[in-house]
């Protein structure tokens, strides 16, 4: 098996690229770190929603849905604001209709290349990004940390171990998640209609129209049972939904099955992300995201146990770390 790591280009972008067997896929350093494509070239499957050349600008300016943007802190906070540990930061509103701020600050930042390179088993990179006070995040966010992302390639696919240090002086929030961009279809010769996921969802959280949990939980309907159990048309409705996570058989994933090409696309993202928004742009086939999420959507703003919400914290000079992985099976 042929296995490579370099440095190269994405559509005119720095990239790193890992090659490992039938295998390839490419990370964005400078655009958040941002994961942008997962390939099995032997069998033309392009797993992940790419940019391509005519989408490059509208992707660096918004890089939202496409590969697997980092998002810390992740989603929703009600007017901007993050109570913590007894004071208030203010975030900037950057989702009008909401009146919310969105997605937090890592996704559209600048990270660096720490490591890339190969052995007889795997190729991997390994990325970061320093927040301190010469950070523009620190503003928003006055924390001082580490977050590390290293990508590895092999027969087993494609496998990310994240970590985050807090290396200040202050207990610092510790939430995120990853917006990642699911192709459906990702098999040429396949249609979304031959698609199915599942997921490890538990419960419906009850949002507000601004789009914000209530603190309540909703009754599954019996497509969303179907999207737990047995497998659902990834475009059977608009879903802009938030569900705890619930592991089946130990494991917390999602599964997409192609009818057609008779292969499941697994998403095993690990116990500790506590829930999940799933979003499929309006129900336009083509791609949805599947995102783990360590924390409730507007967490330090609900009053719910800290454990029940995934509101997590890092002691100074604590470390959180969590594994996934993308295969074929």
């Amino acid at each position: 098996m042929s296995i490579t790591a370099y440095e190269g280009l994405y559509e005119g972008e720095a990239a790193v690229w890992l090659k490992a067997g039938r295998y390839e896929a490419a990370i964005l350093p400078r655009i958040g770190g941002n994961l942008i494509c997962f390939r099995d070239t032997e069998n033309g499957y392009r797993f992940l929603h790419e940019p391509g050349a005519e989408e490059m600008e509208a992707f660096k300016a918004n890089p939202g849905i496409h590969g697997i943007p980092v998002l810390f802190p992740p989603n929703r906070y009600e007017d901007g604001e993050f109570p913590w540990n007894g004071q208030t930061y203010r975030f900037p509103v950057n989702e009008e209709a909401t009146g919310n701020h969105l997605h937090g600050f890592l996704h559209t930042a600048a990270w660096e290349v720490v490591e890339f390179g190969s052995s007889v088993t795997e190729s991997f990179v390994t990325v970061a990004v320093k927040v301190d006070e010469n950070h523009p995040s620190y503003q928003y966010l006055p924390f001082k940390y580490t977050v590390k992302l290293r990508y590895s390639l092999g027969e087993a696919g494609l496998s990310q171990q994240l970590l985050v240090h807090n290396e200040g002086e202050e207990l610092m929030p510790c939430l995120l998640a990853f917006h990642t961009a699911i192709n459906a279809p990702f098999a040429p010769g396949s249609t979304a209609q031959d698609y199915r996921v599942k997921l490890t969802i538990g419960n419906r959280w009850e949002l507000s129209d601004r789009m914000l949990p209530t603190g309540s939980f909703q009754e599954l309907t019996a497509d969303e049972i179907a999207l737990r159990d047995e497998g659902l048309y990834p475009f059977y409705a608009p879903m802009d939904n938030h569900y705890t996570a619930a592991a089946q058989n130990g494991r917390n994933r999602m599964e997409l099955t192609d009818s057609k090409a008779g292969v499941t696309l697994v998403y095993d993202v690990g116990t500790s992300y506590k829930q999940w928004m799933i979003w499929n742009n309006s129900a336009t086939e083509g791609f949805f995201c599947p995102e783990p999420q360590i924390n409730l959507v507007n967490a330090p703003k609900v009053d719910l146990p800290a454990d029940d919400i995934g509101l997590f914290s890092l002691e100074p000079g604590e470390y959180w770390e969590e594994t996934s992985r993308i295969y074929i099976k």
